[in-house]
């Protein structure tokens, strides 16, 4: 079942709650979350505009350029 978070609500979530959602979200197992994996990520989370959230999350936390997001950069967002 998805998580599903009315916009109206403030939703703050602790780190350990983030490496859950992170190892849910990796589909394939590869221990990166790809562009695809984190716009659904966002999604699930209630997002408005979760694009513009992969692009800033690549942005700030995609240390080796490689396009994806690791456990170990998962620590900049």
């Amino acid at each position: 079942m998805p998580l599903y978070v009315p916009k109206s609500i403030n939703l703050t979530i602790n780190e350990e709650q983030v490496k859950v959602i992170f190892k849910e979200q990796d589909t394939n197992g590869d221990g990166r979350l790809s562009k695809e994996e984190l716009s659904k990520t966002f999604e699930k989370l209630g997002s408005r505009n979760p694009g513009w959230r992969v692009r800033r999350s690549l942005h700030h936390a995609d240390a080796d350029g490689d396009g994806s997001i690791s456990v170990d950069e998962l620590e900049q967002l």
